[in-house]
């Protein structure tokens, strides 16, 4: 019979014990009893809170993008400016506890299972245009609204290809490189879209 009052504790706990298990083993092979080890708590327990993996696996992604949304808030409520907020968006999901191996071990493994759950793709469908509306929402106010949107899909594509090269550990980039790229990419295109909008720019002939 589980303690009264200790259910939101040991859920967390579950919820930890997934996000190590799969981080370490490098997917969803683990087994229920796997995680609940992890947890220091019964599988009886485990299945009582969850009722099967795959639910377990789906409350760790939401676990996983609660902590991101919460981060995103309070780093944009500090920011002062458009571009201060843009930087914000990105230092946000290079954040040593989101960047950590074993995290980023873990969102690979649940992009794969995305390819056969349908609930956990819509949960990454939903990582995904957060992180494109974040920037947007920045950039619209630095630069044209077409130039904004190619910006942000540069950008969020950047951030995903370097989870991605982390994953792989295939020459793997530390959190300040990855911001440092990240940043420069931006940097680089409103740069570009800021000198074709020059009246000297404006005055050249067609190629």
């Amino acid at each position: 019979m589980p303690k009264v009052g200790m259910e939101p504790v040991r859920r967390k706990a579950l919820v930890d014990a997934t996000l190590r298990a799969v981080g370490d083993r490098g997917s969803l092979t683990v087994t229920m009893s796997e995680i609940a080890r992890h947890a220091g708590v019964s599988p009886a327990l485990a299945h009582h809170y969850f009722g099967s993996k795959e639910q377990l696996v789906i409350e760790t992604i939401r676990s996983l993008l609660r902590q991101l949304r919460a981060d995103a808030v309070a780093a944009l409520k500090a920011a002062t400016t458009p571009r201060d907020r843009l930087s914000a968006v990105i230092r946000v999901n290079f954040q040593a506890h989101q960047y950590a191996p074993e995290t980023v071990a873990a969102w690979l493994a649940f992009y794969s299972e995305a390819q056969r759950s349908e609930e956990v793709r819509r949960l990454l469908v939903v990582y995904a245009r957060r992180l494109n509306s974040n920037l947007l929402s920045s950039l619209k106010q630095l630069c044209p609204a077409g130039a904004a949107s190619d910006i942000a899909d540069g950008a969020a594509a950047m951030i995903d290809g370097l989870y991605l090269r982390q994953g792989l550990k295939s020459a793997p980039v530390s959190i300040e490189s990855s911001i440092a790229l990240t940043e420069g990419y931006v940097q680089a295109q409103l740069a570009a879209v800021a000198g074709s909008r020059t009246p000297d720019a404006a005055k050249q002939p067609p190629a």
